[in-house]
């Protein structure tokens, strides 16, 4: 487009509707672009300060061109006053819960080919929202997860803490495994402020972490080895009894991972003198695991935005963590690291293939 194609008259009455204060805002934005554009700026020119986008940026000068003044200050194009009929937009939508587009972009285009419709982002966006269209993260649900035996579990565990006398406990017990690497997570920033970097390292180094922690109390027990096996469970076992002198049980709930199942932690539990008792969470089931939480919370508060130089950094940062913070500061994580289990049916969702 060239530059100068306002006359006299239209630039005097656009420039004095944008120094009126009580414009409103979207719509001197629309008036700024056209004036913009009528200087000789580019889209992207003035996509770049105004922050919009340069498709939204030739909408404008196409509404302009095709309603004048007057069709700036109409905000029912594209999405809002939409001109699919009914029909069709039962097929777009029937489209996107069949198709599932990741941008929309895709579903643009397919309106495009489709219906020979052409829509801006902001009219995209608009049509979307008004038919009902959201853009949603899949949550992750374990392949072969089964409904009755979580609510067995749950059952079980809710009949054991109420059946326990003052002198029984129960734990949680898992292994992590996080690796040396910087995590970069979003964060609030100022919406002028240069883009946010993360220095990265190179990620190939982990630490090995066993442990366990009592919710009760935020009580952890800590085993960090050059590699998780049995081993390092029965080494872990052993030292929640030390730490728990008092206790005639300790039953100490663990997925099933092979190592927690071996002959030789079996024979290890059989000792007379023993006073953990194990009881598995059932497969596929994490979420009944609450020290996964924990594991959660030890990303966030840890290794979120932040590069260690070194691994030695990184593991004392990991180990401090686990091993004072949480215990010596559990009514911060004590509402997120909790026994509040809840039966997950996979019939709640939709799974996609």
């Amino acid at each position: 487009m060239e530059s100068g194609f306002l006359d006299e008259r239209l630039r005097k009455e656009m420039k004095s509707i944008l120094r009126n204060g009580s414009t409103k805002q979207r719509y001197a934005r629309r008036v700024h672009v056209i004036l913009l554009l009528d200087m000789g700026k580019s889209c992207a020119e003035i996509a770049e300060f105004l922050l919009l986008d340069d498709d939204t940026v030739r909408g404008f000068y196409k509404t302009f061109v095709v309603d004048g003044l007057h069709g700036l200050e109409r905000f029912e194009s594209g999405g809002s006053s939409c001109d699919l009929s009914d029909e069709q937009i039962k097929s777009f939508v029937e489209w996107v819960d069949e198709a599932h587009p990741t941008t929309r972009r895709i579903a643009g285009a397919w309106l495009k080919r489709m219906f020979e419709k052409s829509y801006s982002k902001a009219g995209l966006i608009a049509l979307m929202n008004r038919v009902g269209l959201v853009f949603r993260k899949p949550v992750l649900v374990p392949r072969l997860i089964d409904d009755e035996a979580q609510s067995a579990w749950i059952k079980a565990y809710e009949t054991l803490l109420n059946e326990m006398t003052p002198n029984e406990m129960t734990m949680f017990m898992d292994a992590v495994h996080p690796a040396h690497q910087s995590r970069p997570s979003g964060c609030w920033t100022k919406r002028d402020a240069p883009p946010l970097a993360l220095a990265s390292n190179s990620g190939r180094d982990r630490i090995n972490v066993h442990g366990a922690i009592d919710l009760a109390t935020g009580q952890t027990v800590i085993v960090e080895e050059d590699r998780i096996n049995a081993e390092t469970t029965i080494k872990l076992l052993d030292l929640v009894e030390q730490r728990n002198p008092t206790m005639t049980s300790i039953y100490v709930f663990l997925d099933q991972a092979a190592y927690h199942k071996s002959k030789v932690v079996k024979e290890w539990l059989g000792m007379p003198e023993r006073r953990v008792k194990l009881r598995l969470v059932p497969t596929y089931c994490p979420h009944l695991n609450p020290i996964e939480r924990l594991w959660g919370e030890m990303h966030r508060w840890v290794t979120h935005n932040t590069c260690y130089a070194t691994k030695k950094e990184f593991r004392e940062a990991i180990l401090k963590f686990l091993i004072e913070t949480v215990p010596n500061e559990f009514h911060k994580f004590r509402s997120r690291i909790t026994d509040n289990f809840r039966v997950k049916y996979a019939s709640d969702f939709r799974v996609l293939t």
